[in-house]
């Protein structure tokens, strides 16, 4: 669709203002096109450990579903385009797939979400068509078992099912797709399903850097706006143009009450030659400001303080993928679960003001009390570290930055990283007697601001 919108912005905005906000989501993309990673039980113990609550997975792998049990993660499971025929030709091969793969892992396994199909449009066989039957199968197995209302069926898709994404407000869907498109958001909507899209700045930058500049893509607060001229809308940064393409698109089909949820968005931490932006400070700048940005709610210029949920992409590095460099190496993690570079999962952490990522220090660790640590042997690491450890405790006191919270395990961690930090940051400066604990994620909150090296 080319041309302008008939609604006028003010009205636009009132429309989109309305609505409750109960607080965006950050999830993570479990893939598995790997053949050194680590066993499912410990996937979950890491997720656990990073206190992700909502997972992405691309089938219904039973090891892996059952490595969640009982842990309070969210999963989102995946039927794969190679199922679609099976599924959408006949209701049977759906009810026994739910009665082998889901039911009896559910509710120990909290199943939330089932995506039928992913990025159908990019597949190199048309599957397109299938996708509608086979999510009515779904649904109709699932209703026979009552989950109907608690599992939600949808499908993802890539940015290339738009024919036109800039400016923003000129999205629209590419007309080839319309045979398959219109029903299935007939379907989301009767069933109050998300729009999932998969969404990467980086690819827009990597193949148009004269266009789209690095800091735009990155959130970086030293970027340019872009203004949009049919609306007005100023854009900061390419993720939130991208969102609001989407929207425009299902607007101009008259579906703009869809929810928009983007289940992948990441950036590589390495990548070939020619792919300079894949570096590991611009996926820890992307992801951080990312993260940020969902959650504290700053939604889009179309649609400001809505929540948007997100799924990072991807936990671990995939060396099975085929493809140029970058293709193997989007994760978070190396397959023996040693952090590629640290991100704070809550999205409040310290900020460089040049890039807008979290400070990190050096060698990206800080010193806190653990967890397990009786309040006894806090209380004694305490006094040591303020007193013959010679660490200047004048911030943890009244009416000061970081006295609050005023408890015994806020006021040890910054005393302990304070003595971490001014004793070279090597490991045995965190023991206080099993005290301590060392961290990749800065524990920094508000004015309270804790060393790091350099």
């Amino acid at each position: 669709m080319a041309g302008r919108l008939v609604l006028a912005l003010p009205a636009l905005l009132f429309l989109l203002l309305v609505g409750h906000c109960r607080g965006g989501k950050i999830g993570v993309c479990y893939g598995r096109n790997a053949d050194d990673l680590p066993a499912p039980d410990k996937v979950a113990q890491l997720i656990q450990q990073q206190s992700i609550k909502y997972v992405r997975i691309y089938d219904t792998n039973i090891d892996v579903i059952k490595a969640f049990a009982n842990t309070g993660v969210e999963l989102m499971v995946g039927v794969p385009n190679s199922d679609l025929l099976a599924f959408a030709q006949y209701q049977s091969n759906v009810d026994t797939w739910l009665k082998n793969s889901i039911l009896p892992y559910y509710p120990a396994t909290i199943i939330t979400y089932i995506t039928v199909g992913a990025e159908v449009t990019e597949s190199p066989v048309n599957v397109s068509a299938l996708v509608v039957p086979a999510m009515r199968n779904v649904h109709t197995a699932l209703k026979k078992a009552g989950l109907h209302k608690k599992i939600t069926i949808s499908s993802t898709h890539s940015l290339g099912i738009l024919s036109r994404s800039f400016p923003p407000s000129a999205g629209a869907f590419n007309s080839s797709y319309a045979y398959f498109l219109k029903p299935m958001l007939e379907f989301l909507v009767e069933n109050q399903a998300p729009f999932m899209v998969d969404l990467y700045p980086y690819y827009a930058y990597q193949n148009s850097p004269s266009n789209v500049s690095l800091n735009y893509a990155l959130f970086s607060p030293q970027s340019q706006d872009v203004i949009d001229p049919n609306t007005g809308l100023v854009y900061s940064n390419m993720f939130d143009a991208q969102v609001d393409s989407i929207f425009f698109a299902l607007m101009a089909l008259n579906f703009k009450t869809l929810k928009i949820m983007v289940t992948e968005s990441g950036w590589p931490n390495k990548g070939a030659a020619k792919e300079t932006g894949a570096t590991p400070d611009n996926a820890q700048t992307y992801n951080t400001n990312l993260v940020r940005h969902v959650v504290n709610d700053s939604g889009t210029p179309a649609k400001p303080g809505e929540e948007i949920d997100v799924y990072i992409f991807s936990l671990f590095n995939e060396n099975r993928k085929p493809g140029i460099e970058s293709e193997r190496n989007w994760g978070l993690f190396f397959p023996d679960k040693s952090s590629i570079y640290s991100l704070d999962w809550t999205g409040r952490g310290n900020v460089d003001v040049m890039t807008g990522a979290n400070i990190t220090s050096a060698n990206g660790t800080w010193c806190i009390a653990s967890a397990n640590a009786s309040e006894t042997d806090l209380q004694n690491a305490l006094n040591w570290a303020c007193g013959p450890g010679n660490v200047d405790c004048s911030a943890i006191q009244p009416s000061q930055p970081c006295y609050q919270p005023d408890t015994l395990a806020s006021h040890a961690s910054y005393a302990f990283n304070s003595y971490y930090q001014q004793n070279g940051a090597n490991v045995v400066a965190c023991d206080f007697g099993g005290a301590g604990i060392r961290t990749t994620i800065d524990p920094s909150y508000d004015t309270c601001v804790y060393l790091a090296a350099g």
